[in-house]
């Protein structure tokens, strides 16, 4: 059975009717598209005629016919009945030359409501957002989140202790595809396929002349080292000692694509004395750890840069904009923020000894900032102490427990 993904649908139903292009964008294979057959299931629930819902999947072999904006113009034309509101929704639509005229001149002559998906990032910048200013709202979406994986598995009868399950869920993610392999051996394969048709539909055919074993090669291995902090040069030296030359030009390039494909989210530093963005390198977290076990050997589950991982991606699932907070003494994980207000976060594995709670707790010593601090760990013990509040990490993935910002 397919998962309704309610916290995405509650952000879009108020739109559904605005006169904005709902703009649905997030890495290929997150579910963008079952995600809007389930909202044209909820307006046909709603009243709305079959008639006046237009649907258009421009990777269906069915349209394979429509190359151009002006040939798409004319199909979505031709179905339009009536001055009645048409509710047209267009799947991967990037690929479409000039499709933003296309939208442009479809809001101008049409009563209608347009819904588009996308798996690239620069379809929002450019000539769309010249056409379109002030006229589209984004939704990013993600592969399932940790509460959805559970949701989905419960859903389709299959027994999931979460406590468990996180481990599985840290190595292989949550690609909703993924859940219809059993064995380890198969998932990864389907991620493997997965990552190689993103790179390239997505990476390679725009960019015909690179490399396509070196730049598979570069950014698995940019992903399976995420969170750490990014350094180009220590990338370059690192394939220089195997016999390999790139520039660092070359790798900044290849990390600009992995975020256009959505493959990356980029993670600022924040100044937590001078509560301001600091223009430093930044840490970059990929949008699903599956993707960064294909490149790793083995999980060492203690190296918390897994779970930092899936912590931030819940953060931005949730809503918040996500810092690394920038100390005089070194650093706190997370600084979130949301509606002006925040929290810190520091994440750890298990706080197995002394030496590990003293190292997490004391990431706040000295933090003047009176917003809320909180531990995040796979601990059932609660060790929270001098106002810091200590959470257990699959409770908060399954929103048992939430965080309060001031």
């Amino acid at each position: 059975m397919q998962l309704i993904r309610e916290d995405y649908l509650k952000l879009m139903r108020p739109y559904y009717d605005v006169d904005l292009i709902k703009v649905i964008t997030g890495v290929r294979r997150s579910g963008k598209s079952v995600l809007m057959e389930t909202i044209k299931d909820e307006l046909l629930a709603n009243g709305i005629s079959g008639s006046h819902i237009i649907s258009i999947n421009l990777e269906d072999m069915d349209y394979a016919f429509i190359t151009e904006a002006k040939e798409l113009y004319q199909e979505i034309k031709s179905r339009i009945l009536d001055n009645e509101k048409h509710y047209i929704f267009l799947d991967e639509i990037q690929h479409l030359p000039d499709f933003e005229k296309l939208l442009a001149s479809l809001k101008a002559k049409f009563n209608c409501s347009i819904f588009v998906t996308g798996s690239d990032s620069t379809m929002l910048s450019g000539e769309l957002a010249t056409l379109l200013t002030g006229r589209t709202v984004e939704f990013e979406i993600f592969p399932f989140s940790f509460k959805e994986s559970v949701d989905f598995l419960e859903l389709n009868n299959i027994h999931c202790n979460p406590d468990e399950f996180i481990i599985d869920y840290i190595k292989w993610g949550g690609f909703p595809l993924r859940f219809s392999f059993r064995d380890e051996s198969s998932i990864k394969r389907f991620l493997d396929n997965l990552y190689s048709n993103i790179v390239n539909r997505d990476i390679i055919k725009k960019s015909s002349k690179m490399n396509r074993q070196t730049f598979k090669d570069i950014s698995l291995y940019i992903m399976s080292n995420a969170g750490k902090e990014f350094s180009a040069e220590n990338i370059a030296s690192y394939y220089s000692r195997k016999g390999k030359k790139v520039t660092t030009r070359t790798i900044y390039s290849y990390l600009e694509k992995l975020r256009n494909a959505y493959l990356l989210h980029s993670c600022k530093k924040y100044n937590i004395a001078g509560k301001n963005a600091l223009e430093t390198n930044d840490k970059f977290y990929a949008t699903d750890t599956g993707l960064r076990t294909l490149n790793t050997n083995t999980i060492n589950y203690e190296d918390t840069f897994f779970l930092e991982n899936i912590v931030y991606n819940e953060l931005l699932i949730q809503g918040f904009t996500v810092f690394t907070g920038k100390t005089h003494k070194g650093e706190v994980d997370f600084v979130a923020i949301k509606n002006n207000k925040k929290c810190l976060i520091q994440v750890s594995y298990l706080l197995a000894s002394e030496a590990t709670i003293q190292r997490e707790f004391g990431a706040f010593e000295k933090i003047t900032d009176a917003s809320p601090k909180y531990v995040l760990s796979l601990d059932r013990i609660d060790l929270g102490h001098n106002g810091i509040e200590h959470l257990n990490i699959v409770d908060f993935l399954l929103h048992k427990v939430n965080l309060h910002i001031s």
